[in-house]
């Protein structure tokens, strides 16, 4: 863009009778773009045609690509084709293929829930269903990769998958032929009424769909008498910007800015509420936490800046780099940041970095803990020039990168014992789970047969803790001491409520369980009580 703004101002200059010295300007800037790029070809010949070893041509290429990117922001990034199709695929708001959620036990596949109205429960197939074979080929028994296995199931729409699968309690092999279809991806990841009046609807990220599932899931709300509402956004990574401002605005007025962008060579551009928001008048709490991030960072920010709503949690990721997806023939693809993204107080949202320096940005989140700012709000200082004002009522926000929240709530240390994360990092929870349902579905079912029944009385039988502590002595994972022990059980005992929850009915259930021990929810409902 800058060389081309060049070249503009040098045609204007011959245009006065410059001719001599715009040609200079022209000439000079494109020898050096030549010169430059002459380097990188002749480097790369160099390389393929007298290198001692053999080389992989594509590969030095995207080496290249990358160790350029590499010195730059931590956010612009190269994908080869299968990483950039694998990243865009969640975002495009559906794939091809069964649909159907599942699991691995050991080398098993199991169906956790088929998709509602999606090809698989169309022809039958139930959750606890074990798939043996996929169009003669055998994907149990065989150490196939996870990977592997959904490559197979996945495919083109209206093309035939052609199941061979064990069900428990049917002696014999059961035959499905399962016609592919467009299976949607949620981004919207649970609804449900917190208590009367208040409504509470989580967003894990930002996708092409995720507007239309908000609002879809907000009338829902609001026909069961919601009032007020808690949005959760914690742990939202982001995703599209546009998809951030269009659910943001449901919660301004018509014209309200956003967020806008700004770069060197890329001019400002506002982002504006366009109508009136459909939840404009309600009480509005946001949940964010360190891993709230990028879109969902945009939201956050203009709901505190109009003064729409409270910030409830600790503050965010502090991603606020716009990037611009280049496709490349070959089907990678260059994500090369732009501009920035500033909240409407003019809040950068992005937090310091260095150029080419990934370690030290990828450890401030370590940083953060070690110094205590996600502890002990007395360990969090701002620089006045840090100091912002609320467009509505005038309070005090903070800049630096991340939206603060305006009242903290601190990461809980103490819950997560070391014994549980080794439990967690070996899997052995999830297996244990997966087991645990697959044996008592029906019993379960039986004896809850609606979701309030099983939040009122289910408690995690004795067999199942110890089922998890043996699995985990044979995985030489043990407790330091019987403290430790005790101290995992009240964490452990509500996680595994939640799965249970999870898979015999659906996500909104797991955090309706998950929700009743959270702080931040805690915090939400004491004040729009």
């Amino acid at each position: 863009m800058k060389t081309i703004n060049r070249i503009l101002a040098a045609m204007a200059l011959s245009l006065m009778g410059q001719t001599v010295s715009a040609q200079m300007v022209v000439t000079n800037e494109r020898a050096a773009a030549e010169s430059q790029l002459r380097k990188l070809s002749i480097a790369e010949m160099a390389i393929k045609a007298l290198y001692v070893d053999e080389v992989d041509e594509q590969k030095l290429v995207e080496d290249a690509i990358r160790g350029m990117l590499e010195k730059l922001d931590p956010h612009s990034t190269y994908t080869n084709p299968k990483e950039t199709k694998a990243m865009t695929e969640p975002l495009n708001g559906s794939f091809e293929g069964i649909g159907v959620q599942f699991n691995m036990v050991e080398d098993t596949l199991i169906v956790i829930q088929p998709v509602i109205n999606g090809p698989s429960e169309k022809v039958g197939i139930l959750a606890g269903d074990r798939i043996v074979m996929v169009n003669d080929t055998a994907i149990a028994g065989v150490k196939m990769t996870k990977e592997e296995i959904m490559r197979r199931l996945r495919g083109p729409k209206g093309t035939i998958a052609d199941l061979r699968i064990v069900r428990p309690g049917i002696k014999d092999l059961l035959t499905f032929k399962v016609k592919r279809d467009k299976i949607p991806v949620h981004t919207v990841d649970a609804a449900y009424m917190l208590r009367p009046g208040i409504g509470y609807i989580r967003v894990g990220s930002f996708g092409a769909t995720t507007y239309d599932e908000f609002m879809e899931r907000l009338a829902q709300l609001k026909e069961q008498g919601m009032k007020d509402l808690v949005l959760d956004l914690q742990e939202n990574g982001g995703g599209y910007l546009q998809a951030a401002a269009d659910m943001a605005g449901e919660f301004l007025n018509p014209g309200d800015l956003i967020v806008y962008t700004e770069g060197r060579e890329v001019p400002r551009r506002d982002y504006k509420a366009a109508r009136n928001g459909s939840f404009r008048e309600g009480r509005l709490v946001v949940l964010v936490d360190q891993f709230t991030a990028s879109a969902s960072e945009i939201v956050t920010g203009a709901i505190q800046d109009h003064d729409r709503g409270l910030v409830v949690g600790r503050r965010t990721y502090g991603k606020g780099l716009v990037q611009r997806p280049i496709e490349l023939p070959d089907g990678s693809m260059i994500r090369l940041t732009i501009a920035h993204y500033f909240t409407p107080s003019g809040r950068c949202i992005q937090k310091p970095y260095e150029k080419g320096d990934r370690k030290s940005y990828d450890k401030d989140l370590v940083n953060r803990l070690n110094s205590g700012e996600l502890t002990n709000v007395d360990s969090i200082h701002f620089a006045d020039s840090l100091k912002y004002q609320t467009l509505k009522d005038h309070r005090t926000v903070y800049g630096g990168g991340g939206i603060m929240p305006d009242y903290f709530i601190p990461l809980d240390t103490t819950r997560y014992t070391k014994y549980h994360r080794e439990l967690a990092a070996k899997s052995v929870i999830i297996q244990q789970n997966l087991r645990y349902i697959d044996k008592n579905r029906k019993a379960l079912r039986k004896q809850y047969p609606d979701f309030q029944t099983f939040k009122a009385n289910y408690e995690v039988p004795q067999t199942f803790i110890d089922a998890i502590v043996k699995e985990g002595e044979k995985q030489k994972i043990k407790p330091k001491d019987d403290a430790e022990m005790q101290k995992t059980l009240p964490y452990l005992k509500l996680q595994l409520k939640a799965l249970v929850a999870r898979d015999l009915w659906d996500m909104n259930e797991y955090f309706s369980v998950f929700n009743e021990d959270s702080e931040a929810v805690k915090k939400a409902l004491e004040l729009l009580q």
